[in-house]
């Protein structure tokens, strides 16, 4: 069984808007309602955990009710850092859906993964031990630590931006939360981070373009036009 983890508990602080920016309406319907249809209408994911903050889990149950979400399993709590939401996720997985292979962790603020990215990640967790989306670095990257002078000059052929959703065999996964630290869970940035430290095989699919989150005004703009379209 493969179970989605729909992570809706940020608060989009760096849009400038009334309201995180997963809730805001596009053409009459919260962007993550756009988010939860891809997955309660894909073959290969069975159950749905949403991860949301008390104060928006009224509005997201109206929601899923309104829209036909059936597949939501259970809520989770979010939680002080991105991957503590995702922690807190994970025993809800583990509380409502048991049985789950392979977890699938998705940015509710990410509305425009297509099918393929997430099978592909679903047949990497179940080939590998994982797999994450990336797509290829355009721009020179250099490393600096104080941001004023080229510390290191880094190969842009062998440099990939990480996308979602990432997906692991969920046990494995759930194992590493259970026996690291509370600092080593704040510390970590990436879901796939975490994962990688403690080796799990992490493949990489092919990401695109398409699947950016919504993050400023311009990446809302792009995303209207894209559904206006």
């Amino acid at each position: 069984m493969n179970t989605a983890i729909i992570l809706a508990g940020g608060v989009g602080s760096r849009m400038g808007v009334d309201r995180p920016k997963q809730y805001l309406i596009v053409n009459e319907k919260p962007i993550i309602v756009y988010c939860l249809e891809i997955f309660q209408n894909h073959k290969n994911v069975d159950k749905i955990c949403i991860v949301v903050s008390d104060e928006w889990k009224s509005y997201v149950i109206e929601n899923i009710k309104k829209y036909g979400i059936d597949k939501v399993c259970g809520y989770a709590s979010a939680g002080k850092t991105r991957q503590h939401s995702i922690y807190n996720g994970l025993k809800c997985v583990d509380k409502n859906a048991p049985d789950t292979d392979v977890v699938i962790i998705h940015d509710a603020a990410r509305p425009l993964v297509s099918d393929k990215i997430i099978d592909d990640c679903i047949i990497g967790a179940i080939e590998d031990d994982g797999a994450m989306p990336v797509i290829s670095v355009k721009d020179t990257i250099y490393q600096s630590k104080d941001g004023k002078s080229i510390d290191n000059l880094l190969k842009r052929s062998e440099l990939f931006a990480g996308q979602a959703p990432e997906s692991f065999d969920f046990k494995k996964y759930l194992d590493i939360h259970n026996s690291v630290t509370d600092d080593e869970i704040s510390a970590t940035a990436g879901s796939s981070e975490i994962a990688y430290r403690h080796n799990m095989n992490i493949r990489l699919v092919e990401g695109s373009e398409r699947n950016f989150k919504i993050t400023t005004i311009e990446d809302l703009e792009t995303f209207e036009t894209i559904v206006n379209g």
